[in-house]
């Protein structure tokens, strides 16, 4: 019955792209557009089977089939992409991560960081490509960067907020048992936060995923950012909407694996385990 339900949200979530697509074919067959400026989906999905191909034909010469089946642009552009998407969110994330309990269980600490963390959240991890670049050169070190700091605030901000969310009536009740304060840690205060954490690590990754496609134009030769530049330099206005629909399509891809470990994690949360 459960999986009857899944798959009916999926038809349902299909139904718009669905007509969106028809309409766009439609509006680019009977000509209303240039279609250097907008080509049609089948031109686009044309080009983005020839971006996911290899380019060269096979040579057993030059290594193994599975070696070259996985040598097409489109998917080294995106290992590339993830690779720094993953690198650049577990260091952005893992300093966050200890800094948010710690501001959050702590009003001293959170004394300390709050004026700078305020002062500098704002500012978007764009306005650092200069410096980073400056800092670390070009190639994947100020991606990362630019990544790690993209994914530091949303995972900060909401281990702070679920710190500071715990119901008081649990520890009070706690601390009238007896709880230490590394037992009230362990017990009480990280399980009623994990909630806020995950949403801050699914914000966190979202973001990243969206920093490491700009840092890509300007700071490395690789990526589904750096070919979408490349493709704009040319005017190839169908691989542009092909790595952006590559791009989407990880990004719904990863959104849904968070999903679907968010809901895993947080059974206990919902009254689901016995």
């Amino acid at each position: 019955m459960a999986a009857t339900s899944s798959w009916r949200q999926v038809g349902i979530g299909l139904v718009l792209p669905a007509l969106v697509v028809a309409l766009w074919q439609m509006v680019a067959s009977l000509g209303w557009v240039n279609p250097q400026v907008l080509p049609s989906p089948l031109a686009v999905a044309e080009k983005w089977v020839a971006y996911l191909l290899p380019l060269q034909p096979y040579d057993p010469a030059a290594g193994s089939w599975l070696h070259w089946a996985f040598s097409g642009e489109l998917i080294t552009d995106s290992l590339s992409s993830l690779y720094r998407v993953v690198v650049g969110f577990l260091i952005g994330g893992g300093l966050a991560l200890p800094l948010g309990l710690a501001m959050g269980m702590s009003n001293r600490v959170y004394d300390w960081f709050n004026v700078l963390v305020q002062m500098v959240r704002p500012i978007p991890p764009i306005a650092y490509i200069p410096l980073s670049m400056l800092w670390f050169g070009l190639g994947n070190p100020p991606a990362i960067f630019l990544i790690a700091l993209g994914a530091f605030f949303p995972v900060l901000m909401n281990t702070i907020a679920g710190v500071r969310q715990v119901d008081g009536i649990f520890i009070r009740a706690a601390r009238n048992l007896g709880a230490s304060g590394f037992t009230m840690f362990v017990r009480v205060i990280l399980p009623a936060a994990v909630p806020y954490i995950l949403s801050g690590v699914r914000i966190g990754i979202g973001t990243a995923f969206i920093v490491v496609i700009v840092a890509e134009m300007v700071a490395v030769n690789n990526g589904l950012g750096f070919r979408i530049l490349e493709a704009r330099e040319y005017f190839w206005s169908d691989k542009i909407i092909a790595g952006m629909i590559s791009i989407g399509l990880i990004g719904l891809a990863i959104d849904v694996g968070m999903n679907k470990l968010n809901n895993h994690l947080l059974r206990w949360h919902r009254g689901l385990e016995n």
